[in-house]
Protein backbone atom coordinates (compact mmCIF):
# COMPACT_ATOMS: atom_id res chain seq x y z
CA UNK A 1 0.00 0.00 0.00
CA UNK A 2 1.87 2.88 -1.41
CA UNK A 3 0.13 5.62 1.09
CA UNK A 4 1.06 7.27 4.09
CA UNK A 5 -1.37 7.19 7.13
CA UNK A 6 -2.08 7.12 10.79
CA UNK A 7 -4.17 4.15 12.16
CA UNK A 8 -6.48 6.53 13.99
CA UNK A 9 -6.35 10.36 14.77
CA UNK A 10 -6.54 9.57 18.43
CA UNK A 11 -3.18 7.43 17.97
CA UNK A 12 -0.91 9.87 16.22
CA UNK A 13 1.16 10.56 19.57
CA UNK A 14 4.13 8.08 19.33
CA UNK A 15 2.58 6.57 16.32
CA UNK A 16 5.76 5.85 13.87
CA UNK A 17 5.33 6.82 10.51
CA UNK A 18 5.81 5.08 7.42
CA UNK A 19 7.96 5.46 5.37
CA UNK A 20 6.90 5.34 1.77
CA UNK A 21 7.87 6.68 -1.65
CA UNK A 22 5.38 9.29 -0.96
CA UNK A 23 6.82 10.76 2.27
CA UNK A 24 10.44 10.30 0.19
CA UNK A 25 9.43 12.49 -2.04
CA UNK A 26 7.74 15.24 0.66
CA UNK A 27 11.27 15.36 2.28
CA UNK A 28 13.39 15.92 -1.09
CA UNK A 29 10.95 18.41 -1.78
CA UNK A 30 11.49 20.47 1.60
CA UNK A 31 15.34 19.61 1.00
CA UNK A 32 14.92 21.33 -2.59
CA UNK A 33 12.23 23.83 -1.60
CA UNK A 34 14.33 25.46 1.73
CA UNK A 35 17.83 25.22 0.64
CA UNK A 36 18.69 27.36 3.98
CA UNK A 37 17.31 24.89 6.73
CA UNK A 38 19.86 22.65 8.82
CA UNK A 39 18.82 18.76 9.56
CA UNK A 40 17.35 20.24 12.80
CA UNK A 41 14.44 22.34 11.35
CA UNK A 42 13.84 19.78 9.19
CA UNK A 43 12.88 17.15 11.28
CA UNK A 44 10.75 19.49 13.28
CA UNK A 45 8.87 20.38 10.39
CA UNK A 46 8.28 16.78 9.22
CA UNK A 47 7.30 15.83 13.16
CA UNK A 48 5.17 18.72 12.82
CA UNK A 49 3.15 17.92 9.88
CA UNK A 50 3.42 13.92 10.56
CA UNK A 51 2.26 15.63 14.10
CA UNK A 52 5.05 12.83 15.36
CA UNK A 53 5.14 13.68 18.75
CA UNK A 54 6.16 11.85 22.59
CA UNK A 55 3.86 11.05 25.30
CA UNK A 56 4.97 14.74 26.54
CA UNK A 57 3.72 16.42 23.70
CA UNK A 58 6.45 17.59 21.93
CA UNK A 59 8.00 16.57 18.32
CA UNK A 60 10.45 13.32 18.17
CA UNK A 61 13.14 15.21 16.19
CA UNK A 62 15.40 13.05 17.72
CA UNK A 63 14.27 9.75 16.14
CA UNK A 64 13.37 11.96 13.02
CA UNK A 65 16.72 12.77 12.06
CA UNK A 66 18.01 9.08 12.88
CA UNK A 67 15.56 7.96 10.06
CA UNK A 68 16.68 10.76 7.69
CA UNK A 69 20.87 9.92 8.31
CA UNK A 70 19.22 6.07 7.52
CA UNK A 71 17.33 7.15 4.53
CA UNK A 72 20.60 9.56 3.42
CA UNK A 73 22.95 6.76 3.71
CA UNK A 74 21.07 4.46 1.34
CA UNK A 75 20.43 7.14 -0.81
CA UNK A 76 17.31 7.82 -0.99
CA UNK A 77 17.78 11.16 0.37
CA UNK A 78 20.61 13.92 0.39
CA UNK A 79 20.46 15.58 3.58
CA UNK A 80 22.39 19.30 4.07
CA UNK A 81 25.70 19.22 5.19
CA UNK A 82 26.07 18.96 9.13
CA UNK A 83 27.20 22.23 10.42
CA UNK A 84 30.37 22.54 12.77
CA UNK A 85 31.32 25.41 14.66
CA UNK A 86 28.09 27.03 15.57
CA UNK A 87 24.84 24.97 14.96
CA UNK A 88 21.07 25.77 15.45
CA UNK A 89 19.23 22.77 17.17
CA UNK A 90 15.58 23.15 16.94
CA UNK A 91 14.70 27.19 18.21
CA UNK A 92 15.97 26.10 21.91
CA UNK A 93 19.48 25.19 21.78
CA UNK A 94 21.94 26.31 20.44
CA UNK A 95 25.32 25.08 20.24
CA UNK A 96 28.81 27.15 20.91
CA UNK A 97 31.89 24.86 20.02
CA UNK A 98 34.64 25.76 22.29
CA UNK A 99 38.68 25.11 22.84
CA UNK A 100 39.18 22.55 25.49
CA UNK A 101 42.15 22.08 27.39
CA UNK A 102 43.41 17.88 25.92
CA UNK A 103 46.61 17.72 28.39
CA UNK A 104 46.66 13.96 28.79
CA UNK A 105 45.15 13.18 32.40
CA UNK A 106 46.89 9.61 33.60
CA UNK A 107 48.09 7.38 36.03
CA UNK A 108 46.21 5.73 38.51
CA UNK A 109 42.80 5.68 39.57
CA UNK A 110 43.64 6.32 43.18
CA UNK A 111 45.40 9.49 42.48
CA UNK A 112 42.17 11.25 41.21
CA UNK A 113 39.53 10.05 43.83
CA UNK A 114 37.03 10.98 45.19
CA UNK A 115 35.99 11.68 41.78
CA UNK A 116 33.19 14.77 41.61
CA UNK A 117 29.98 14.41 39.83
CA UNK A 118 28.42 17.73 39.04
CA UNK A 119 24.69 17.88 37.31
CA UNK A 120 24.64 20.37 34.67
CA UNK A 121 22.11 23.15 34.61
CA UNK A 122 20.38 23.76 31.27
CA UNK A 123 21.64 27.65 29.79
CA UNK A 124 24.68 28.07 31.77
CA UNK A 125 28.19 28.37 30.48
CA UNK A 126 28.70 24.68 31.80
CA UNK A 127 25.85 23.43 29.83
CA UNK A 128 27.44 25.05 26.65
CA UNK A 129 30.71 23.31 28.16
CA UNK A 130 28.64 20.10 27.90
CA UNK A 131 27.11 20.12 24.90
CA UNK A 132 30.82 21.30 22.72
CA UNK A 133 32.72 18.37 24.31
CA UNK A 134 29.72 15.50 23.33
CA UNK A 135 29.64 17.56 19.92
CA UNK A 136 33.13 16.87 19.06
CA UNK A 137 34.02 13.97 20.55
CA UNK A 138 31.36 11.92 21.07
CA UNK A 139 30.75 9.46 18.07
CA UNK A 140 27.32 10.22 17.86
CA UNK A 141 27.79 14.16 18.25
CA UNK A 142 25.12 16.18 20.71
CA UNK A 143 21.52 16.40 19.45
CA UNK A 144 18.61 18.31 20.90
CA UNK A 145 17.33 16.59 24.47
CA UNK A 146 13.67 16.06 24.30
CA UNK A 147 11.65 15.21 27.34
CA UNK A 148 13.02 14.52 30.51
CA UNK A 149 16.90 14.51 30.85
CA UNK A 150 20.05 14.48 33.09
CA UNK A 151 23.12 15.49 32.35
CA UNK A 152 26.17 14.77 34.21
CA UNK A 153 30.02 16.09 34.32
CA UNK A 154 32.18 14.22 36.24
CA UNK A 155 35.82 15.97 37.48
CA UNK A 156 38.74 14.86 39.32
CA UNK A 157 39.42 15.09 42.88
CA UNK A 158 42.29 18.28 41.15
CA UNK A 159 39.67 19.72 39.37
CA UNK A 160 40.01 18.34 35.67
CA UNK A 161 37.11 17.46 33.87
CA UNK A 162 37.06 13.56 33.00
CA UNK A 163 33.69 12.82 31.15
CA UNK A 164 30.31 13.31 30.10
CA UNK A 165 26.77 11.50 30.40
CA UNK A 166 23.60 11.86 29.06
CA UNK A 167 20.73 10.04 30.41
CA UNK A 168 17.22 10.81 28.22
CA UNK A 169 14.17 8.88 27.15
CA UNK A 170 14.33 5.20 26.76
CA UNK A 171 13.95 3.16 23.65
CA UNK A 172 9.82 3.36 22.72
CA UNK A 173 10.04 -0.27 22.27
CA UNK A 174 12.86 -2.80 22.90
CA UNK A 175 11.53 -6.49 23.11
CA UNK A 176 14.67 -8.41 25.16
CA UNK A 177 13.94 -5.26 27.83
CA UNK A 178 10.34 -5.52 27.71
CA UNK A 179 10.49 -9.34 28.17
CA UNK A 180 13.23 -8.52 31.24
CA UNK A 181 10.65 -6.51 32.79
CA UNK A 182 7.31 -8.34 32.28
CA UNK A 183 5.74 -5.43 30.37
CA UNK A 184 3.23 -5.92 27.85
CA UNK A 185 2.42 -2.84 25.08
CA UNK A 186 -0.44 -1.36 27.86
CA UNK A 187 1.80 -1.54 30.84
CA UNK A 188 5.37 0.15 28.84
CA UNK A 189 3.57 2.82 27.52
CA UNK A 190 2.24 3.34 31.48
CA UNK A 191 5.70 3.51 32.53
CA UNK A 192 8.04 4.26 30.26
CA UNK A 193 8.90 7.29 32.13
CA UNK A 194 10.02 5.66 34.63
CA UNK A 195 13.04 4.02 33.17
CA UNK A 196 16.01 6.10 31.17
CA UNK A 197 18.68 5.50 28.56
CA UNK A 198 22.14 6.52 29.37
CA UNK A 199 22.09 7.62 25.51
CA UNK A 200 26.26 9.50 25.53
CA UNK A 201 28.91 8.19 27.75
CA UNK A 202 31.91 10.08 27.01
CA UNK A 203 35.33 9.44 28.54
CA UNK A 204 37.16 12.47 27.08
CA UNK A 205 39.86 11.16 24.75
CA UNK A 206 42.95 12.74 26.23
CA UNK A 207 42.19 10.65 29.80
CA UNK A 208 43.96 7.72 30.32
CA UNK A 209 42.99 5.86 33.36
CA UNK A 210 41.96 2.25 33.54
CA UNK A 211 38.62 1.67 35.10
CA UNK A 212 37.64 4.62 35.41
CA UNK A 213 34.53 4.09 32.96
CA UNK A 214 32.91 1.60 35.15
CA UNK A 215 33.79 3.43 37.98
CA UNK A 216 31.90 6.83 37.34
CA UNK A 217 29.12 4.23 36.03
CA UNK A 218 28.36 2.95 39.64
CA UNK A 219 28.79 6.05 40.92
CA UNK A 220 25.93 7.46 38.82
CA UNK A 221 23.43 4.09 39.70
CA UNK A 222 23.79 4.78 43.73
CA UNK A 223 22.65 9.11 42.84
CA UNK A 224 20.94 8.97 40.06
CA UNK A 225 17.28 8.54 41.27
CA UNK A 226 17.69 11.15 44.42
CA UNK A 227 18.71 13.65 41.21
CA UNK A 228 15.52 12.23 39.19
CA UNK A 229 13.32 12.62 42.29
CA UNK A 230 14.69 16.28 42.64
CA UNK A 231 14.38 17.40 39.15
CA UNK A 232 11.33 15.78 37.94
CA UNK A 233 9.50 14.93 40.77
CA UNK A 234 9.78 11.23 40.24
CA UNK A 235 12.13 8.44 40.62
CA UNK A 236 13.38 5.91 37.82
CA UNK A 237 13.49 2.06 38.63
CA UNK A 238 15.48 0.99 35.44
CA UNK A 239 19.10 2.25 33.77
CA UNK A 240 19.02 0.78 29.54
CA UNK A 241 21.99 1.55 27.08
CA UNK A 242 22.94 0.42 23.87
CA UNK A 243 26.44 -0.11 22.69
CA UNK A 244 27.12 -1.00 19.08
CA UNK A 245 28.68 -4.06 19.04
CA UNK A 246 31.53 -3.66 15.95
CA UNK A 247 32.67 -0.56 17.95
CA UNK A 248 32.49 -1.05 21.32
CA UNK A 249 32.78 -4.24 24.04
CA UNK A 250 30.55 -3.35 26.88
CA UNK A 251 33.38 -3.64 29.26
CA UNK A 252 32.20 -0.99 31.61
CA UNK A 253 28.74 -1.69 31.85
CA UNK A 254 29.51 -5.53 32.53
CA UNK A 255 32.48 -4.05 35.14
CA UNK A 256 29.85 -1.88 36.26
CA UNK A 257 27.65 -4.99 36.58
CA UNK A 258 25.08 -3.98 34.08
CA UNK A 259 22.90 -7.10 32.93
CA UNK A 260 23.28 -8.25 29.10
CA UNK A 261 19.62 -9.00 28.03
CA UNK A 262 20.08 -9.13 23.81
CA UNK A 263 20.23 -7.08 21.36
CA UNK A 264 18.53 -5.13 18.65
CA UNK A 265 17.42 -6.37 15.31
CA UNK A 266 19.50 -4.07 12.97
CA UNK A 267 16.48 -2.37 12.00
CA UNK A 268 15.43 1.40 12.68
CA UNK A 269 12.21 2.28 15.02
CA UNK A 270 10.75 4.01 11.65
CA UNK A 271 11.48 0.66 9.14
CA UNK A 272 7.60 -0.54 8.65
CA UNK A 273 8.98 -2.23 5.71
CA UNK A 274 12.42 -3.46 6.66
CA UNK A 275 13.99 -1.54 4.45
CA UNK A 276 16.13 0.66 6.83
CA UNK A 277 19.20 -0.98 8.28
CA UNK A 278 21.20 0.49 11.60
CA UNK A 279 23.95 -1.07 13.33
CA UNK A 280 23.25 -4.04 15.71
CA UNK A 281 23.83 -2.69 19.50
CA UNK A 282 23.43 -4.89 22.86
CA UNK A 283 21.23 -4.02 25.15
CA UNK A 284 22.63 -3.86 28.87
CA UNK A 285 20.29 -2.56 31.67
CA UNK A 286 20.65 -1.97 35.17
CA UNK A 287 18.13 -2.44 38.20
CA UNK A 288 17.72 0.74 40.53
CA UNK A 289 15.78 -1.37 43.08
CA UNK A 290 15.24 -5.03 44.01
CA UNK A 291 11.24 -4.47 43.44
CA UNK A 292 12.18 -2.93 39.78
CA UNK A 293 9.68 -5.65 37.96
CA UNK A 294 6.98 -5.14 40.78
CA UNK A 295 6.99 -1.29 40.35
CA UNK A 296 7.42 -1.07 36.37
CA UNK A 297 4.46 -3.75 35.94
CA UNK A 298 1.84 -1.10 37.83
CA UNK A 299 0.70 1.96 37.18
CA UNK A 300 3.51 3.95 39.18
CA UNK A 301 2.76 7.45 41.12
CA UNK A 302 4.85 10.37 41.12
Amino acid sequence: MNIWYFITMEKRINTKPQITENEIELINQLIAGNPNWGRSKLSLELCRQWNWCGHNGKPKDISCRDMLRDLDAKGRIKLPQAHHRTRQVGSRDRIQLMMHDTTQISGNIQNIMPVQIVVVKERTHQGQEFKSLVSQYHYLGFDMTVGENIKYMVYSRQGQLLACLLFGSSAWSCAPRDQFIGWDNSTRRANLIYTTNNTRFLILPWVKIPHLASHILGLICRRIVLDWQKKYGHPVHLLETFVEKERFKGTCYKAANWTYVGETTGRSRNDRYMQLRVPIKDIYLYPLGKDFKEVLCHAATP
